[in-house]
């Protein structure tokens, strides 16, 4: 099958959002992890809340929004602290393959993009940062439609950017329901699976998985040569 382009969601996909735990540790000693947990768990569910009712705003005020009550449910003075902590997010780690599997794609001759639901902003900051940012050919926000994933008009963006249908693109994502969302949309999906979690309970599952990106190249090949 014909294989157009490969779209990447960009936190906890490509950037590793829970690296803010050692940030978090040094700033609130004894919660980093459970810090880094229900932020990033509140930041999904409120980018949900704020889809179902229409009332949204920019992604950067959702994870403000999900680091204040993260920090309150906590018991943790926020002070100073919240802010530093919270442009951490502009300065996430990248997971260790990232690059290899970005150049290998690249090298055969596949476009790639990030569809996240990260503002332009946050994004360019990040990508920045990681010196990622010559690797994509398009950088898609969920800002455009003011709507968040699941939402279809969300995974239509990639479509609109390429001028092909989702069917002949790939779509990866380290959050099951993403994918999960995108195959229902029509990608070819592939789940990052680093936790070892279990598949969500949505009535389709991603076409492939695996615990880090490398076996993405020859899930890709496989594609290509079917």
């Amino acid at each position: 099958m014909r294989v157009a382009a490969v779209v990447f969601d960009a936190y906890g996909t490509l950037f590793d959002v829970h690296s803010v735990a050692r940030r978090a540790e040094a700033l609130f000693p004894g919660h980093g992890a459970a810090i880094a947990k229900l932020w990033r768990e509140r930041q999904i569910d409120y980018s949900r809340l704020r889809t179902l009712s229409g009332r949204y705003v920019p992604f950067w005020q959702v994870t403000a929004d999900a680091l204040a009550y993260t920090l309150s449910a906590l018991n943790l003075e926020p002070g100073a602290f919240a802010q530093e902590l919270l442009q951490c997010y502009q300065h996430l780690d990248v997971y260790p393959e990232i690059r290899t599997v970005l150049e290998t794609l690249s090298g055969r001759g596949l476009a790639l993009s990030i569809l996240s639901n990260g503002d332009a902003t946050m994004l360019a900051t990040a990508l920045g940062h990681a010196a990622l940012d010559g690797h994509f050919a398009h950088v898609l926000s969920a800002d455009t439609v003011r709507r968040y994933k699941t939402a279809p008009e969300v995974y239509a963006l990639a479509e609109t950017a390429f001028g092909v249908k989702a069917s002949e693109m790939v779509f990866v994502s380290s959050n099951c329901w993403d994918a999960c969302g995108a195959a229902w949309y029509g990608f070819q999906t592939f789940w990052v699976n680093r936790s070892h979690a279990p598949l969500e309970k949505l009535d389709i599952n991603p076409r492939a998985s695996a615990e880090n990106m490398l076996p993405l190249v020859e899930f890709v090949d496989a594609l290509i040569a079917s």
